[in-house]
């Protein structure tokens, strides 16, 4: 790899990873539920129609399956025991009524923590030179070590930042969530954790699942003022997400300094979503992985991986998702 720096640009001759494959689009709840399989083939299809497919920027990789050894580093035996029979029984909830289980949960839901944990594996031993990584499915950021929570089964998440420590000696990772909900799965089972830099914009809770991530959250013990949330009020637009981005920008330059950049970019944020009631467009996605981005080259070397995370709108989904993709095929920053 090559990387020229000529002021604050930089030119990189580096690969983004980009997962697709029915085992990643079996992660859903059925075609009248909200997260449904056409999410990922809306995504595809308009890749596709850009011709990123065909961009020598960009390496297609199958999805991966994680073992129950790697779910449990995160989960609790008893809720992967629960997944399990759920699975095979395909009916009643994981959690207290936001997500149903179906035939095959487990086996789709390890499916989506395995190709999270590819990515890692890929951006951190930089495999054929890559060095970015989006799976679309993955970022299930509400699950949390003994339940399911808001559409999300298994936490990729937590899976990868403690997998990043234990097998490539990662210690300080940021952590950037832009999903209009909060991510309180990730949150919550990291709160006292001083090395993992959090930063989640989201809708208020006051108004949105699951109701947390006041900006009084800033974290416990020796992590206190590790964790940023940020608030934003129902219709609030892409002007108001440019200002307030800067402070994660600022957050992630100046206080997290990380060695890897894990983004959820959850495009449930953009106008139209029937879930939510933020007004955003793909410009949020564009401008905050073009941050993101840059921030990877002056902080990570480079390694940043993406997860598509949320969002029920399928054309906001094709629009956010690929304009993540061409950011972080973008080498003039």
């Amino acid at each position: 790899m090559l990387i020229s720096f000529v002021g604050t640009r930089f030119q990189l001759m580096s690969k983004t990873a980009v997962f697709f494959g029915e085992e990643l689009a079996k992660y859903g709840f059925g075609e009248a539920h909200p997260f449904n399989s056409n999410r990922i083939y809306s995504f595809w299809s308009k890749f596709c129609a850009l011709n990123l497919d065909k961009s020598d920027q960009i390496q297609i990789e199958r999805p991966e399956i994680a073992d129950e050894a790697l779910l449990s580093r995160f989960h609790d035996a008893e809720y992967i025991d629960l997944v399990k029979k759920s699975s095979k029984l395909g009916s009643g909830f994981l959690d207290l009524g936001d997500t149903p289980a179906f035939r095959g949960v487990f086996e789709s839901s390890s499916y989506v923590v395995g190709t999270s944990l590819k990515a890692l594996e890929l951006v951190m031993e930089k495999t054929g030179g890559i060095l970015h990584a989006f799976n679309p499915i993955g970022g299930l950021h509400h699950a949390r070590r003994g339940s399911a929570g808001g559409f999300c089964v298994f936490n990729d998440i937590g899976v990868v930042v403690l997998l990043a420590r234990e097998k490539y000696g990662i210690k300080k990772i940021a952590y950037v969530d832009i999903d209009a909900h909060h991510g309180d799965g990730v949150y919550y089972e990291f709160e006292n954790d001083p090395n993992l830099y959090i930063a989640d914009i989201h809708e208020d809770g006051r108004y949105l699942y699951p109701g947390t991530g006041a900006e009084s959250e800033i974290g416990l013990g020796d992590a206190r003022g590790t964790k940023l949330n940020i608030q934003m009020k129902p219709n609030s637009d892409d002007n108001d997400f440019f200002s307030e981005f800067k402070r994660i920008e600022e957050f992630i330059s100046n206080v997290a300094k990380p060695e890897l950049i894990i983004f959820q970019c959850g495009a449930d944020c953009l106008r139209g979503d029937p879930l939510t009631h933020l007004q955003y467009s793909s410009r949020a996605h564009k401008f905050a992985s073009n941050v993101l981005h840059r921030l990877s080259h002056e902080h990570s070397e480079g390694r940043i991986i993406a997860l598509g995370g949320g969002g029920y709108n399928l054309a906001n989904i094709a629009n956010a998702w690929t304009e993540i993709v061409k950011s972080l095929i973008d080498d003039a920053l």
